[in-house]
């Protein structure tokens, strides 16, 4: 539905043409090496293959094209990880629409770009900050996949097994979470997370 809606936005602009909507990484890859886009909205979360997966292996499928970021995570951490990875630019996706237009066109024209808003938290995240959401903004990549686990009720345990790494890695994990989050403990980043679940 909101591949839709994008499309139907997108080709309502003369400056855009869509020619392809993808559900999963291995449609986003064979329809980049199809067509060859001019830029490619790519999700950061695609199920059974991040976003920042898929970047290098689009980029060696169709060099040409330019990748613009999408996400939900207004974590600025995501966002230099997509574009380490090889994307141009990244927006979330409460961004307005005239700034999707506009990292579309710039982008394309092979400029960086950088929504306002993260780069908003960039800004807040150099001060000693007590704004939850800049907060929340600290936190890397593997650290909001723990707190997904946490969500789910598993164990330090279950969430190791799943991501495939350590126990102690989690825990190590979860301390710095604490941390960043300044909180003290478990039941803290329960409530924290009941208080602010829309950012997650």
């Amino acid at each position: 539905m909101v591949r839709e809606a994008w499309s139907l936005i997108l080709n309502k602009d003369p400056r855009f043409n869509v020619i392809a909507e993808c559900g999963n990484s291995e449609s986003a890859l064979l329809q980049a090496k199809m067509l060859h886009p001019n830029v490619i909205l790519l999700d950061v979360n695609l199920g059974e293959k991040n976003g920042i997966e898929l970047v290098p292996l689009i980029r060696k499928f169709s060099p040409g094209s330019k990748i613009l970021g999408l996400s939900l995570y207004t974590f600025p951490d995501v966002a230099r990880k997509m574009m380490q990875a090889g994307a141009s630019g990244y927006v979330t996706k409460t961004s307005p629409i005239e700034e999707l237009f506009h990292a579309i066109t710039e982008v394309k024209k092979g400029e960086k770009y950088l929504c306002n808003e993260i780069k908003d938290l960039l800004y807040k995240g150099q001060k000693d900050s007590d704004d939850p959401k800049v907060r929340i903004s600290r936190l890397s990549i593997r650290e909001i996949e723990v707190i997904s686990g946490i969500r789910k009720g598993l164990t330090s345990g279950e969430i190791a097994e799943q991501l495939s790494i350590t126990k102690k890695t989690v825990e190590i994990h979860r301390y710095n979470i604490l941390k960043k989050l300044k909180l003290s403990n478990a039941s803290e980043l329960v409530d924290f997370f009941y208080n602010h679940q829309s950012q997650f």
